[in-house]
């Protein structure tokens, strides 16, 4: 398997999936770290559940500021476009691309990227990880981990896929 690709993870402003507010990719190119995107994102009327805040720490003082994602769909694009995505939840996270584009307008087919895409918790949940949640994983496998950080998020996500990819 290509040890070429990237790892994505989403924070969101509530329980819907069109209301990102945070994001990380890594970009991984044979079986190196080449760059690492992280962007606050203004969630649709900057509205946040208290729950998501209690998880992640963003609020909307923090974004208040920001653009929404049609700012950073630029930068988002030219990492995806083509490449193989690894998610920690891919359910999750690719349900959050595909509706904020879909908000946004954007078409989720011009980003060349499969409808389902590589998950490190199905790859590590098969591998006999109970549980086999993001901080688990990187805690077993001794991966520092911000946990609820878009960034941190992604980067582990993709030193797991890495020693996955390793160990075949």
């Amino acid at each position: 398997m290509s040890k070429t690709f990237v790892a994505i993870d989403f924070e969101t402003a509530t329980g819907y999936r069109d209301s990102a507010c945070a994001i990380g990719i890594v970009t991984v190119e044979d079986g190196i770290i080449v760059d690492e995107y992280f962007s606050l994102i203004q969630p649709p009327d900057n509205q946040y559940w208290r729950s998501n805040i209690n998880v992640h720490g963003i609020t909307p003082e923090m974004t208040e500021d920001v653009p929404g994602f049609h700012a950073v769909y630029p930068e988002v694009k030219k990492r995806l476009k083509g490449k193989t995505v690894v998610a920690h939840n891919e359910v999750f996270d690719r349900s959050v691309l595909k509706h904020t584009m879909r908000m946004y307008r954007f078409d989720y087919d011009e980003l060349f990227i499969p409808d389902r895409w590589e998950c490190t918790c199905r790859i590590y949940r098969s591998l006999g990880y109970k549980p086999a949640d993001l901080k688990t994983c990187c805690m077993r496998n001794d991966i520092q981990l911000n946990h609820h950080e878009a960034l941190s998020d992604a980067r582990g996500c993709a030193l797991l896929y890495q020693l996955y990819l390793d160990s075949i």
